[in-house]
């Protein structure tokens, strides 16, 4: 699925999505931040402009629930088959994770 969404409207839209989270909880920003680990300014900020760092919204996600949900999402996609004999020819391939991008 492809959104047409800037990056901005859609950090925004991440950060009303906690914050409702939080209402539904029953949690103050003090409650949340304390909960955490995160600076009230730093919950405050993100509430207001969607800007924070990666580390505090791990964290608050830990409190509010969805790490469990963006870590499956990032899970490499699982090949769809056609046919049964799509399905053997795959499991005679071997794969091999990737550690690097191509040089240009």
């Amino acid at each position: 699925m492809v959104l047409f969404i800037s990056p901005s409207k859609a950090q925004l839209k991440i950060a009303e999505q906690i914050r409702a989270k939080r209402l539904a909880m029953n949690l103050t920003q003090e409650g949340l931040a304390e909960r955490s680990g995160v600076a009230l300014p730093t919950l405050r900020k993100f509430e207001q402009k969607g800007l924070i760092s990666l580390e505090s919204f791990v964290k608050l996600l830990m409190v509010v629930g969805g790490v469990e949900a963006i870590i499956e999402a990032l899970q490499p996609s699982k090949a769809v088959f056609a046919s049964i004999d799509d399905v053997l020819k795959d499991e005679n391939t071997t794969y091999h994770t990737r550690k690097r991008a191509r040089k240009k």
